[in-house]
């Protein structure tokens, strides 16, 4: 993990909040390190809490994510409020977040402190190295533990948010385009198409934990031997299997009942299992080839994930090695720019991540 960047964070923190004190100090930092700092045991009981905490939170025309490091945000409740955006979305990303296991996490912690003990030798902190000295050492002699915001803060700040995995805040475009979606009992579709290595599966995840959404993968849709002809394979979007897509997955999307569809396994090239899609008011097309012309206006919402050429080859190699890049580079992509340009997926979409 970058410290640069917790620093970063911090001192942003501090030059915003000018009453923090060394224990508001070391909250920072725990939640920078291990994330939501109570493990939930009780999710009913949890949300009830999060819903009262947030029926009472007084709605603030500020940005909603506030980073703590490259892996944790705070998300306030009013400015969440002021964007009109569904509480379940909030508790969902601070649910996941908090289940997630968070082991090895003791050594980052102190790096994060002593980061803040370099801020502190530099008087830049609201408060003396020395107290600071002073409460870091009672605290790491208590092992650790989670701790409240000082009295100062909360009756200054009154605090009230949610810490996150900081990648949810690359889906509030989505999620903000989300709301806006007429009201209906049909299940609501969203498709994400977009480069290679440029997060569609990642992003798919997270918008699924957010909205407890089922997700359908285009990569189940692979072009099987027998279809992949020369004249197949020169036609824009060629390379998938489009025609079992429209026969197996459209007609049950807007269906909010649970499914399944045949995948094609790469490995063997051959049909394998079959993927239940569970019933769900949410459903996500996610993939190359997911705004296929062929498939028509299926889905409520176009999603595409960019990234730059070389940030791309770079994603490709650390993920599947050189050699697997460069068939990448020179079959794979090639045809997904191919489709691209002929369908105008980018300039179609609503959103661009």
């Amino acid at each position: 993990m970058n410290t640069t960047r917790f620093a970063e964070c911090f001192q942003l923190h501090i030059q915003q909040h000018t009453l923090a004190e060394p224990q508001d100090a070391v909250k920072f930092c725990h939640q920078a390190a291990m994330g939501a700092e109570h493990l939930l045991t009780d999710k009913e009981q949890a949300m009830c809490y999060f819903l009262d905490e947030y029926d009472g939170a007084v709605t603030a025309d500020v940005p909603p994510f506030e980073p703590l490091s490259e892996a944790y945000s705070r998300v306030h409740l009013g400015a969440w409020k002021q964007l009109g955006l569904p509480p379940l979305w909030l508790f969902n990303m601070f649910y996941h977040t908090a289940t997630e296991p968070s082991p090895g996490k003791t050594e980052l912690l102190q790096r994060y402190l002593n980061a803040v003990e370099q801020c502190a030798k530099a008087g830049v902190l609201p408060f003396s190295l020395c107290s600071w000295q002073t409460y870091r050492k009672h605290y790491e002699a208590r092992g650790h533990p989670p701790v409240r915001h000082s009295p100062a803060y909360r009756q200054k700040e009154s605090p009230a948010y949610r810490v996150v995995k900081a990648e949810y805040e690359r889906l509030l475009p989505v999620l903000q385009q989300l709301t806006v979606l007429p009201q209906t009992h049909c299940a609501r579709i969203m498709a994400i198409d977009g480069r290679a290595a440029a997060g569609k599966t990642t992003s798919a995840a997270l918008l699924a934990e957010v909205l407890d959404a089922a997700v359908i993968h285009m990569d189940d849709f692979f072009l099987p031997p027998e279809l992949r002809t020369s004249a197949r394979l020169a036609e824009p979007g060629g390379n998938v299997h489009y025609e079992r897509f429209i026969s197996e997955v459209l007609p049950c999307l807007r269906n909010p009942e649970g499914f399944s569809y045949r995948c094609f396994d790469c490995s063997n090239m051959a049909y394998g299992r079959y993927r239940e899609v569970p019933p769900s008011a949410w459903r996500i097309v996610e993939g190359s080839y997911s705004c296929h012309p062929a498939f028509g206006e299926y889905m409520d919402l176009r999603v595409f994930c960019d990234v730059t050429s070389d940030e791309q080859l770079r994603r490709i190699v650390s993920r599947n090695g050189r050699k697997t890049a460069a068939v990448f580079s020179t079959k794979w992509i090639p045809m997904e720019e191919q489709y691209f340009a002929a369908a105008r997926v980018k300039e179609m979409a609503h959103v661009v991540l």
